[in-house]
């Protein structure tokens, strides 16, 4: 028996495709190996390459990251007030790679997949919806193909006690698009302003993690002070 770490993670560069509206990052080597050596003034005894540094600018909603409560609540806190106790626990991935692109959804699908995998979700269980998108996070169909949540079963999700979730997409809800056609605008997202939930986007690897629970996740926030969102390197935990 071994432990097998899965990344679920996505890749930051600089062409990777983005929400609309989120800057890419920029990313400038401010000192390389051998101007670091130069300038500290380690060259002339021999230590001609020591350490490079970039600078790197980087939106809060950029790659695998999580939203905090001032994403949609104003005067709430950021990242640093996301309990960190939350960011890990035991994971369940449910399978909505079979719902169209566009949908929402459901409190009943919810049921209906927990029914199909014969488990029960009690407090603290970090909820994953699979939904394909991670396969092509590199694709221009990124942005449009894929479902998301409703408002609905975000709550139901929560009067289970589960107070993390999240997607394989660029957003929880569903796309753009979808919420154009049905004027429902990040009804999701918009459960914060009620609830306290916390809520993973861009997840990727879930079909990787080889089962639907019996499993750990850890997803900790870097720990930035007053921004709406901030990056994590989440990561499964499968005992084999």
């Amino acid at each position: 028996m071994g432990t097998r770490l899965v990344d679920l993670s996505m890749l930051v560069h600089q062409e990777m495709i983005a929400f609309p509206r989120i800057v890419r990052p920029a990313m400038v080597m401010y000192e390389s190996w051998e101007e670091f050596a130069e300038r500290i003034g380690a060259a002339k005894f021999g230590a001609t390459e020591l350490t490079a540094s970039y600078i790197a600018v980087l939106s809060d909603h950029l790659g695998t990251h999580i939203d905090s409560l001032k994403h949609i609540r104003k005067g709430a806190p950021g990242p640093e007030g996301i309990p960190i106790d939350l960011c890990y626990g035991d994971g369940v991935v449910l399978d909505f790679t079979w719902k169209e692109n566009g949908a929402g959804i459901t409190s009943v699908e919810l049921q209906e997949q927990l029914a199909k995998i014969k488990y029960t979700l009690k407090p603290r269980d970090i909820v994953l919806l699979h939904t394909g998108a991670g396969a092509y996070q590199d694709s221009e169909k990124y942005l449009t193909d894929q479902c998301g949540m409703t408002a609905e079963a975000t709550i139901w999700l929560i009067e289970q006690g589960v107070q993390v979730m999240g997607i394989d997409a660029i957003t929880f809800d569903p796309p753009v698009w979808a919420m154009f056609e049905r004027k429902q605008f990040w009804e999701a997202h918009r459960v914060m302003v009620d609830h306290d939930y916390w809520h993973l986007e861009n997840l990727t690897n879930l079909d990787k993690i080889g089962r639907s629970h019996g499993f750990k996740i850890s997803c900790f926030p870097i720990k930035w002070n007053g921004t709406t969102a901030a990056p994590v390197r989440a990561v499964a935990i499968v005992e084999d």
